[in-house]
């Protein structure tokens, strides 16, 4: 089955044809983010606006480049939550009508799902069920996948996303937008012990976890040396900082993978190209006997070719929308 996908729900347009829920045929990506690097991040209206003007451009090349024609797409898989209300709702509309015009079922798509997704384009052996952890700008979960469809929350941020903490503090340490890479590369030069940033505990949640005290440690750190007059080691912050989020995520996956009984744990988002958290995760599966499953950088961020995976698989279950379904802004996986 062939499923031309649409991705929009923050500051990337993006458009995919996939076949049967593992293989991508094309991909197209337009990202806004050196148009946001004058505002230290995205300012939702723009984001919409330029969802706009890229969308049809990038379905049809998305199209074109598959080698097929309109007429051979069998769905149209679309993003409709969570994410940022005007954006999605530009690729939601646009998506309506694709499927209006062609004649074919509407695919909606959690945007969480569709980033655990991104493994089955990575590694066509793996399946559910499996513990997966997605983490990126706007979430950080833990998620019992128990089949491609039926997924529990195990743990997930009380406060800020993991993402949202490292462009936060990527900006307070005068990075450019996306700080994310920025941030990841200026910590690799770095000391991680030198700075004792918090850990945060949610008292009675073992899974749950914490990055807003996290974010005001750093920046209160920034603060601290400019007031006394001390050089702040820009680097070793950073890397302090990159380790402790580490030490938030990685022992709450693994002990949730055990209390579960899972051997196979798979990671997801745009928080899955650090190189610290991958080599921390590594490391830990490593030990604990359990086989670990990271897509490569290119499909930690958000594309279409994940929405369009995960869409077969709820086509397959039954999973379909109408001209009715609406975006949200939030929504649990």
């Amino acid at each position: 089955m062939l499923i031309l996908s649409i991705e929009s729900s923050c500051d990337e347009t993006a458009a995919a044809v996939t076949r049967n829920g593992r293989e991508t045929l094309s991909e197209e990506i337009f990202s806004q983010a050196d148009k946001f690097e004058l505002y230290g991040g995205v300012v939702p209206e723009i984001a919409s606006r330029n969802h706009l003007d890229a969308i049809a451009r990038l379905a049809d090349a998305a199209v074109k480049n598959a080698g097929i024609s309109k007429k051979d797409i069998g769905a149209v898989a679309v993003t409709y939550a969570p994410g940022l209300i005007g954006a999605l709702l530009v690729g939601l509309g646009f998506a309506k009508g694709l499927s209006l015009a062609l004649g074919v079922p509407l695919i909606p798509v959690h945007h969480l799902r569709g980033h655990i997704a991104s493994n089955y384009i990575a590694f066509p052996e793996l399946a559910p069920p499996f513990l997966a952890l997605v983490v990126s700008g706007g979430n950080s979960v833990i998620a019992d996948v128990r089949s491609y469809t039926d997924m529990r929350v195990v743990g997930a941020t009380r406060d800020d996303a993991a993402g949202e903490c490292f462009d936060k503090a990527a900006r307070a340490l005068g990075l450019p937008y996306p700080g994310g890479a920025k941030l990841d590369e200026l910590a690799r030069t770095g000391d991680a012990g030198k700075y004792k940033l918090t850990r945060p505990v949610v008292a009675g949640s073992p899974y749950d976890m914490s990055f807003s005290g996290l974010k005001t440690a750093v920046v209160n750190a920034i603060h601290n040396s400019g007031q006394r007059g001390e050089e702040l080691d820009r680097a070793s912050l950073a890397a302090s900082l990159v380790a402790a989020a580490s030490d938030i995520l990685v022992p709450r996956v693994m002990a949730a993978a055990a209390e579960l009984g899972y051997d196979k744990i798979a990671v997801a988002g745009g928080v899955a190209a650090n190189s610290r958290i991958r080599a921390d995760l590594k490391s830990a599966a490593e030990a604990a006997g359990k086989t670990l499953f990271i897509p490569p950088l290119r499909l930690c961020g958000d594309n279409a070719a994940m929405i369009g995976c995960q869409g077969y698989y709820e086509y397959l279950a039954g999973n379909t929308g109408s001209m009715e379904t609406n975006g949200y802004a939030s929504m649990e996986i």
